[in-house]
């Protein structure tokens, strides 16, 4: 199975666990997979933006409309990578608001868990949720607990449940 993955945020919002969780799986089930990464000014707040091709790919970067899935930890960031997206793909986004694509305010709900940068591992969860992924949510908590320091494996799948449940409370 093939997956074309994007992930968009803003610097320090989390965009390179998320692709290193979701790249994790891969390498767990002996898949292949192939990352990449465009910082550009994230470390002053810019927008981040990574790729993630899993199966049998020879390039790491995602031709305009080829994307299966865009993961988006910042709402702002659609029209800038909304060409990556193919016709028939899915946008998971970090919004408080309701739109044509799949929507959850992760960010309220990461801020609710007490830390707003867990919004990554909540869309996580919705992508999950929503089928959106080619992966289950086991082997989604397997690379968390594989990635995560110890002291925060628990808050992170407290977020990806939240998530997966779509819980906003």
């Amino acid at each position: 199975m093939k997956q074309q993955i994007i992930v968009s945020g803003i610097g320090g919002q989390g965009v390179l666990f998320l692709t290193r969780v979701i790249a994790q799986v891969a390498v767990n089930r002996r898949t292949a997979v192939l990352t990449s990464e465009t910082h550009g000014m994230a470390q002053r707040g810019g927008t981040v933006l990574s790729t993630i091709k899993i199966g049998d790919f020879s390039s790491p970067l995602i031709r305009t409309g080829q994307a299966d899935l865009g993961l988006l930890l910042w709402e702002e960031n659609l029209p800038v990578h909304q060409s990556l997206l193919k016709d028939q793909g899915q946008w998971i986004i970090n919004s408080p608001n309701k739109s044509d694509h799949i929507s959850i305010d992760a960010a309220n709900i990461a801020r609710n868990l007490g830390n707003a940068v867990l919004l990554n591992l909540v869309l996580l969860g919705a992508a999950i949720r929503e089928e959106a992924l080619i992966y289950t949510a086991e082997e989604c908590e397997t690379a968390i607990k594989q990635l995560a320091p110890k002291k925060f494996i628990e808050q992170n799948l407290a977020a990806f449940h939240k998530g997966l449940n779509k819980t906003e409370d």
